[in-house]
């Protein structure tokens, strides 16, 4: 619980979690405000999951506070004396996801549920939040981003330096796994296995009740099975990442 406490400080006592969370959410309600607005119905309705569509454009600024609150401390050194405060290195950073986790679920829940009543509020209709697939798009939010912590962690402690985690992550969410799908015969077919792909299917895959279309890609599940695929590839990519670290120099 010390330990935990400790990374609270840390964390807390810095400006960056704080806008770099007003960010994330500002993004993803302020661009379905914009949609809402200025949707054409002649276009059809408006799908319920409009918020999920910007969900990974937010959750890649929690990424990069995630994996800044860990690359920070090789910047400066203070790694040494976190672990020199807690020996066992595990623990250590365990009790940093411990604290950078709960807080990207509670940006996810701010922005999730705001951008669900900012919509409400310019188009009440078909925005009610009823069935089990529009309380997924709207509480998945905080799910998806928590994961998404959870891998930016394991980046930072890989990769240690800012500049290279921070595009590293940027690269891979944004640009890569679009790219992959663009790739003959096979791109669609690897493209439903990448991690962000599933994230986003998690929130706006399989239409339904939430509105969402169809994914464009041969995704290898259903929704809650992609959030599952999403979530161990996160524990995989950690466990690396502490067995790396237990083996290096701080």
């Amino acid at each position: 619980m010390s330990a935990v406490a400790a990374e609270r400080i840390k964390l807390m006592s810095t400006r960056s979690p704080w806008w770099t969370s007003a960010v994330a959410v500002v993004i993803v309600i302020g661009m379905t405000a914009v949609v809402v607005a200025t949707w054409d119905t002649a276009d059809g309705p408006l799908p319920f999951a409009v918020s999920g569509y910007f969900a990974t454009f937010g959750m890649v600024v929690v990424m990069v506070m995630a994996a800044v609150a860990v690359t920070s401390e090789y910047r400066f050194g203070t790694i040494r004396t976190t672990f020199q405060a807690v020996p066992h290195r595990t623990t250590a950073l365990l009790a940093k996801a411990a604290v950078v986790v709960p807080l990207a679920v509670v940006v996810g829940l701010v922005a999730g549920f705001g951008a669900w009543a900012v919509a409400w509020l310019i188009s009440p209709a078909g925005m009610s939040l009823s069935t089990d697939a529009e309380w997924r798009v709207v509480a998945g939010t905080a799910l998806v981003w928590a994961v998404g912590a959870v891998i930016a962690l394991a980046v930072g402690i890989l990769v240690r330096q800012t500049a290279g985690a921070v595009t590293l992550l940027l690269v891979w969410v944004l640009l890569v796994e679009n790219l992959i799908g663009l790739i003959p015969r096979v791109g669609a077919d690897i493209q439903g296995w990448l991690p962000f792909v599933n994230a986003t299917n998690f929130l706006t895959g399989g239409g339904g009740d939430a509105g969402g279309p169809p994914s464009t890609s041969a995704m290898a599940f259903g929704p809650w099975g992609s959030l599952a695929w999403f979530a161990a590839i996160a524990v995989v990519l950690m466990g690396i990442a502490l067995a790396v670290v237990n083996r290096r120099d701080a």
